[in-house]
């Protein structure tokens, strides 16, 4: 699905609704995998509808929030009339200039200093939110980090480690710390950052990619929340975006694998990403959807 006027393609992967098709732990997998049952679970696609959800007077959590497509998230919520919204990064002074540009839209901007990769962090990130506004509707779990410029398998043990439990671990226990605190306050819309990266092979990046392809089945398997918690769950899987992250992939700007890459395609703003973001938010069928933000190729000049 294209859009000429663009700089990228929306393809949405949509799971059936709640109670219309029989979960696979609900049977065997050889009755499920493979199936007609799975593909339509999992695999029917249409455009992006936006259901205008109102933001108005919600408290939203951005992780990742000091820079690229959180801080993007991040100010476009305080466009929208969110009554506060926490930016949740390990860069703090990143963080509070972020703040600084909500409260400058009036909203109430907050800054904390978070690993998300650390359960202690996030569990204090929680309970900072219930004590200084009392609730939460709204999550974005988009802080991330890639293998930088050491590609796999060069790259250091430590920082595989550190790829896994900011990427994965901290969005699964992020979702998990959020779900009472977001049933106490009425229910709410918990937005995963993905990458394209997760849906195709990267041999460079083989630690992001694997992380970013467990968020988008962790997203699918949230499909349940919906009914149980008021929650809904679903996921955004960005292109190639002009984020500072892709320009600190290598010793020198971006690693030349990348460039290569770059060369080719347009790039993606992460304004773009988040106009998805909320879109997804506001969206009350959102629940397990997986929406893939696709660059365009490059155009030549004849």
């Amino acid at each position: 699905l294209r859009d000429s006027t663009r700089k990228s393609a929306i393809r949405e992967y949509i799971p059936t609704r709640y109670h219309s098709y029989v979960h696979p732990y609900r049977t065997s997998p050889e009755e499920f995998y493979g199936s007609p049952l799975q593909k339509r679970a999992f695999c029917s696609m249409k455009r992006v509808e936006v259901l205008h959800m109102d933001i108005q007077d919600k408290v939203a959590i951005i992780t990742g929030g000091a820079r690229g497509i959180g801080r993007a998230t991040a100010l476009a919520l305080a466009r929208a009339g969110a009554r506060a919204v926490v930016i949740a990064d390990n860069r703090a002074a990143r963080a509070a200039e972020t703040a600084e540009e909500i409260r400058a839209l009036g909203c109430r901007g907050i800054s904390l200093e978070i690993d998300t990769g650390d359960v202690e962090s996030l569990r204090f990130m929680m309970l900072e939110t219930s004590n200084q506004l009392g609730g939460l509707h709204i999550l974005h779990n988009n802080a991330g980090i890639g293998e930088g410029d050491r590609n796999w398998p060069e790259v250091e043990t430590e920082r595989v480690a550190s790829i896994i439990d900011i990427n994965l671990r901290g969005v699964i226990i992020g979702t998990q710390l959020a779900l009472p605190l977001m049933q106490r306050s009425g229910g709410g819309a918990i937005v995963n950052t993905a990458s394209g990266a997760g849906m195709t092979p990267l041999p460079p990046q083989a630690v992001y990619a694997a992380t970013k392809a467990g968020v988008i089945h962790f997203t699918k398997s949230c499909i349940d929340l919906q009914a149980s918690h008021q929650v809904r769950v679903s996921c955004v899987c960005p292109g190639l975006t002009t984020t500072e992250m892709v320009q600190e992939s290598g010793p020198d700007g971006p690693h030349p694998w990348l460039q290569s890459v770059i060369d080719m395609l347009e790039m993606l703003e992460p304004d773009e990403i988040a106009d998805v973001v909320l879109s997804l938010i506001r969206d009350p069928e959102s629940a397990g959807r997986i929406v893939s933000v696709e660059n365009q190729p490059r155009q030549t000049k004849s």
